[in-house]
């Protein structure tokens, strides 16, 4: 999933997107809140953990434009303010989940995960397709009940496809919510990935290739 990070302490910033993309997380990350709401406009982000003191836009201000213009992003909030009023003021303008720094980067991750399992539209806790599971959660895959090792990128590539539920998805769409804003857009990277998860994912075949459109779950996977 794709998870833009607001923060602007230039230790703490890098260090939660380092630790989250270590765990598997396509991470983004800005450190006002100008950026913030430019990027919430051009990139499909899943997950917006949000700094409230950042400067431009203040962190109240786009939570608010977050959950008015972008409905689909979960926000977690990460604040210094620890008083009641301030998360309930935070809730109505649309906060999904609140972190009190100091934190440990172990509970950001997951809440991140917990929140990844509740979109706009519910999902099942575990993705089934075909002889495959995957819980997003736990951060694992099994085919015909047999554990299934995979790399970070495997994975990410494996649980978009599963849920898109049979539908068509781009290398494109691949490279947005799997890598990050940073990945070339002539990166072969999407291909690859999906060759070497197609060998780690065993016979038959579970992903369908469209020439020219793009990758599917196959029907008898």
């Amino acid at each position: 999933m794709r998870v833009l990070v607001v923060e602007d302490h230039p230790v703490l910033g890098p260090a939660v997107r380092t630790h989250l993309a270590r765990e598997g997380f396509a991470v983004d990350l800005v450190a006002d809140g100008d950026a913030a709401l430019e990027s919430l406009a051009v990139h499909g982000v899943d997950l917006l953990v949000l700094d409230r003191d950042i400067p431009g836009v203040h962190g109240d201000e786009v939570a608010r434009r977050a959950h008015q213009d972008h409905p689909e992003v979960r926000v977690l909030m990460l604040t210094a303010a620890a008083t009641l009023q301030d998360k309930v003021d935070g809730f109505e303008l649309g906060v999904d989940d609140y972190l009190t720094k100091p934190f440990a980067l172990a509970e950001l991750v997951m809440r991140l995960r917990a929140l990844g399992r509740r979109p706009t539209t519910a999902l099942p806790t575990t993705l089934r397709w075909g002889s495959i599971t995957l819980d997003p959660f736990k951060r694992e895959v099994q085919r015909a009940g047999a554990p299934v090792t995979l790399t970070r990128k495997q994975f990410g590539v494996l649980e978009h496809l599963m849920r898109a539920d049979g539908g068509l998805v781009s290398a494109e769409t691949l490279l947005e919510k799997v890598w990050d804003e940073h990945a070339d857009p002539f990166t072969t990277a999407p291909r690859v990935t999906v060759s070497t998860l197609r060998r780690a994912l065993g016979a038959p075949d579970p992903i369908e290739t469209v020439v020219g459109e793009g990758y599917r779950m196959a029907a008898d996977a």
